[in-house]
């Protein structure tokens, strides 16, 4: 969780939305900043441009003789109400040509001071050309843009337009920069984290598949379906997980087969001997059953035929034990001679329990036994899901077998951290303390007279013993007062090694 803390701290949701911020703010100050340096030298400019334009309207007027004219009038008009520009023409009798309504006329003594050297306010020129100065004024505490000069053909002309509506607006612009800006800002911080939210949604769900498969949990799976670079990455993840998987099984298998390969040569001439004898000892008692009862039948020893029938069902009861017992003897002697191989692979243990009770659901009934399991979720282990079916069955088995009581059966499947277990408990008497280190011996029988009774061959649960120790698990027995607990252990898939 720390780990997970610490990724989070710098997460890319998180960066998306600081890098937004300080870009949006660095670009408003930015702005605000060019603004308030260049922004009036710009406007200064572009009003120097503009009475430009409006001494070319005078000189060509002036050329071409026609400032008396309509058109003349009404240009300089526009010029003057769209640029807040105050102008004043007049020809070299003094008489006015042109004085635009916002204050031309005023103009007049302010170009005779020009022109003949009688003005003393504080300007600082700007251009100087043949026929005109262009200046900045201050005048009765206002600062204006001016520009005044004679023409060759003698007329004279002053215009202006205050500078100070200019730095006005400049601090209009500003404050609406700065309100635009930041509500631009957090605007755009909502968006970005928003839409930096979907970009970072798979990553996180990557992120928590990756953490899963370093549990060795191969299930969840990546399912996007953005078409983009995060989708091929999760197919890849995806592949990954399966190859895993697939490798972690074959090494577990590899795993579990060297760890017999090293036991096995050093038992395998132990077992054989005691193979063999216990095979002698438990088959010398129904052969010699066979073989009296077949010697009586051959004697006619009794000729009615009930006791003909009688001495046919012993030997056809004894051959079957017999058969029985060899099949056990088998398997138990493939798995303690390592030749059937233990396949690691991951399974579903709860499906397993519940597809064997159903199966199972007629000999409980026929033995008038309830069978209780409670509602388990999937579980899933590391087994070889074909034996560790067989040690189900050999333990419920034996539980039916010698359930008394109140003839019930529990089934439970207890999570540890790492481990599963699956326990098989049936009422009736406990076992015998004396007897308890002695179950998992083969031929063992704790009461041979009911073992004789169902048919007990004394092999089960040494076969039980075999594959859980073929598969390095634990298993066990534990009594209570009211009956008994056999108990198995598995590796629970998800966590690590």
């Amino acid at each position: 969780m720390r780990a997970v803390r610490i990724r989070m701290k710098y997460s890319v949701k998180r960066q998306f939305a600081m890098i937004f911020i300080g870009l949006m703010t660095a670009t408003v100050f930015s702005c605000w900043f060019i603004n308030s340096i260049f922004l009036e030298e710009y406007y200064i400019r572009t009003k120097t441009d503009v009475i430009i334009e409006a001494y070319d309207s005078i000189r060509q007027a002036a050329n071409s003789e026609n400032y008396n004219t309509l058109e003349f009038h009404e240009e300089l008009d526009n010029v003057c109400g769209i640029y807040n520009i105050t102008v004043y023409v007049m020809d070299m009798n003094s008489k006015v040509w042109y004085a635009s309504v916002n204050g031309g006329a005023e103009l007049e003594r302010r170009l005779m001071g020009y022109l003949f050297g009688m003005l003393s306010d504080t300007v600082k020129v700007i251009t100087t050309e043949d026929d005109y100065i262009i200046q900045r004024a201050r005048v009765e505490g206002d600062d204006y843009l001016e520009m005044y000069g004679r023409l060759n053909s003698g007329i004279s002309f002053i215009m202006r337009t205050p500078v100070e509506s200019i730095r006005e607006s400049v601090k209009v612009a500003n404050r609406f920069l700065a309100y635009i800006g930041m509500l631009a800002t957090v605007t755009g911080g909502l968006i970005i984290w928003f839409v930096s939210g979907k970009i970072t949604e798979p990553i996180l769900e990557l992120n928590s598949i990756s953490e899963k498969m370093v549990h060795l949990d191969f299930e969840a799976k990546y399912a996007g379906g953005a078409h983009n670079e995060i989708d091929l990455l999760g197919e890849n993840i995806n592949k990954l997980s399966a190859t895993l998987e697939r490798s972690i099984s074959e090494l577990k298998t590899a795993n579990n087969e060297l760890q017999k390969d090293i036991e096995k040569k050093e038992k395998i001439d132990e077992m054989r001997k005691e193979f063999l004898a216990n095979v002698s000892h438990e088959l010398k008692t129904p052969i010699a059953l066979i073989q009296g009862y077949a010697e009586g039948l051959s004697e006619g020893v009794n000729d009615d035929p009930e006791s003909r029938s009688y001495y046919c069902e012993v030997i056809m009861d004894e051959a079957a034990r017999m058969n029985h017992m060899v099949q056990k003897l088998m398997t138990l002697n493939q798995l303690e001679f390592g030749n059937d191989v233990v396949t690691m692979e991951r399974f579903d243990l709860t499906a397993m329990v519940r597809n064997y009770l159903q199966s199972a659901e007629i000999l409980a009934k026929q033995n008038e036994i309830t069978v209780c399991m409670e509602e388990y979720e999937p579980i899933y282990v590391w087994g070889d899901e074909y034996k560790v079916e067989e040690v189900f069955m050999n333990y419920f088995s034996n539980a039916v077998n010698h359930c008394g009581g109140e003839k019930k059966i529990i089934v439970t499947l207890t999570q540890e951290e790492k481990k599963v277990r699956a326990g098989v408990f049936n009422t009736g008497n406990p076992i015998p303390e004396e007897a308890i280190p002695h179950l998992w011996e083969k031929f063992y029988k704790v009461d041979k007279a009911r073992s004789r009774e169902y048919g007990g061959s004394g092999v089960g649960l040494s076969i039980v013993k075999a594959i859980m120790e073929s598969m390095n698990q634990g298993f066990g027995v534990e009594n209570y007062t009211n009956g008994v607990l056999f108990w198995f252990e598995l590796e629970k898939v998800g966590n690590g090694e």
